[in-house]
């Protein structure tokens, strides 16, 4: 594995994560409103 794979695959991760994160708290946002 090069080091930039690597990279890839750690940003490719947080980017998942970073958008299911997004999308509990816009659902937690929108649930607390109504």
């Amino acid at each position: 594995m090069t080091a930039s794979a690597i990279l890839m695959m750690i940003i490719g991760i947080v980017v998942i994560w970073g958008g299911l994160v997004a999308s509990i708290m816009n659902a937690v946002k929108k649930s607390k409103q109504s």
